[in-house]
């Protein structure tokens, strides 16, 4: 079956069965404070009346096709500006807070104002090191986690994106748009943070999620595609020829003793 970036093209016909799509972790150190994508699961878990919602297919199908993304640490962060005029972030936490103030800084970062998409709408970005694959032509969207209620709304709205994980992987980030700068943002450790979901085709074909051996076949790839955004103004561009550079199979189920 040819990969493709566009679904009419993939040879073969259309798929079969569940489509296997691989996640992974693109460093290894402090790890452990990332936990696992997880399928969304209605958090109505009345199932005694035959009309809960826990119960509707129509429920049980939609949340079937989000996996959820969580925080892994405390951000309790307030925006600013210096002497100079510039925008800076401030760790409200302080002394209390549970991530030092180094590490915050290695993880999420203010963007160029120039760069911003609205002005005096700033712009900040959080490093992840989740990467998606599928040896199957598989699109991923990131969109905020809108079947989870929160007490008191973020300030602002994330923005994600749309793009073929099978000749593109990447690693994610949490990208949000403070349009309320003078009010903190504030997510505890477990919170979502955002939703990935997955196109397939034929379209009702459901995703099984497995955890991905990094081997060096991947590693050599994504190697090979890392950084293009820094010389490149549309990285869409380049989807066609990565794939024709791709290994046929990238996707290896990662095995625990």
């Amino acid at each position: 079956m040819r990969l493709s970036v566009h679904f009419e093209n993939a040879a073969g016909g259309e798929g079969k069965g569940p489509v296997s799509v691989g996640w992974f972790l693109n460093e290894n150190k402090g790890s452990i404070i990332y936990d696992a994508p997880e399928r969304v699961r209605s958090v109505d878990l009345n199932k005694r009346h035959a009309k809960s919602a826990s119960r509707c297919p129509a429920v049980i199908n939609l949340e079937s096709r989000y996996f959820v993304v969580k925080c892994p640490f405390d951000l309790n962060i307030g925006f600013d500006r210096n002497k100079d005029g510039k925008p800076v972030l401030r760790n409200l936490a302080g002394e209390r807070s549970s991530i030092r103030a180094s590490k915050l800084g290695e993880k999420l970062h203010l963007t160029n104002e120039a760069e911003w998409r609205n002005e005096d709408v700033p712009t900040i970005q959080l490093a992840l090191p989740y990467v998606f694959i599928s040896d199957e032509p598989v699109y991923a969207s990131q969109v905020a986690p809108f079947m989870h209620y929160r007490k008191e709304a973020l300030p602002g709205t994330i923005f994600g994106g749309r793009f073929p994980i099978n000749v593109w992987p990447r690693p994610l980030m949490w990208a949000f748009e403070w349009h309320e700068p003078e009010k903190p943002i504030v997510v505890k450790r477990g919170e979502p943070l955002f939703y990935v979901t997955f196109e397939t085709a034929p379209q009702d074909r459901s995703i099984s999620l497995v955890e991905a051996e990094v081997t060096p076949e991947l590693n050599d790839y994504m190697e090979m595609i890392s950084g293009s955004v820094n010389y490149v103004n549309q990285t869409f561009s380049l989807f066609e020829e990565a794939e024709a550079r791709r290994p046929s199979k990238l996707l290896s189920p990662r095995r625990r003793d």
